[in-house]
């Protein structure tokens, strides 16, 4: 389970990374394009569907490695059984929260899907179709905060130290 779990993470990252360069190629395209006098229509929209894509498909993965913005002011200072109370409670809540953002992401795109919502831009995309990078990359979140809750429960879940995650943000 384990592994199948690692491989989730790193394939969201994977296509988070080939988001990216979706948008170092929109970008290089639209710089040439002036270069050149031609247009490809839409690739600014396109630029910003890759820039959300590679945004939420990297989600799961970046917390998984410990790279997300953490306030440890309070539980940097506690050890033993309130420090594993109030980590079990921060992420119960994250688990609630990152569920309810992965139920409304899908959501969203069955809705645009069923109300064949098209995209204003003059690319006309079907906005159904770039959502979808949306409500893949917060179910995977959702599956890594469990994942995370279980390990605490289990006390598997590593716990660096504030100096360590410190260091991170610098």
């Amino acid at each position: 389970m384990r592994r199948s779990l690692d491989f989730l993470y790193d394939a969201t990252a994977w296509l988070a990374a080939l988001s990216m360069i979706g948008v170092l190629v929109m970008v290089l395209n639209s710089i040439l394009g002036r270069l050149l006098n031609f247009h490809l229509p839409g690739s600014d929209a396109y630029a910003g569907y890759s820039m959300a894509a590679a945004g939420f498909l990297a989600l799961a993965h970046t917390l998984k490695k410990g790279e997300h913005i953490r306030v440890t002011l309070v539980i940097g200072r506690l050890r033993g059984g309130a420090r594993r109370a109030l980590e079990l409670l921060s992420l119960s809540a994250a688990v609630l929260l990152a569920g309810l953002f992965a139920f409304y992401a899908c959501r969203l795109v069955w809705q645009s899907h069923l109300f064949n919502d098209m995209s204003t831009s003059n690319d006309a995309t079907p906005l159904w179709i770039p959502q979808l990078s949306m409500a893949v990359g917060t179910v995977v979140l959702f599956i890594a905060f469990v994942d995370e809750w279980v390990l605490e429960i289990l006390g598997r879940r590593s716990h660096e130290s504030t100096a360590e995650e410190a260091l991170h943000n610098e």
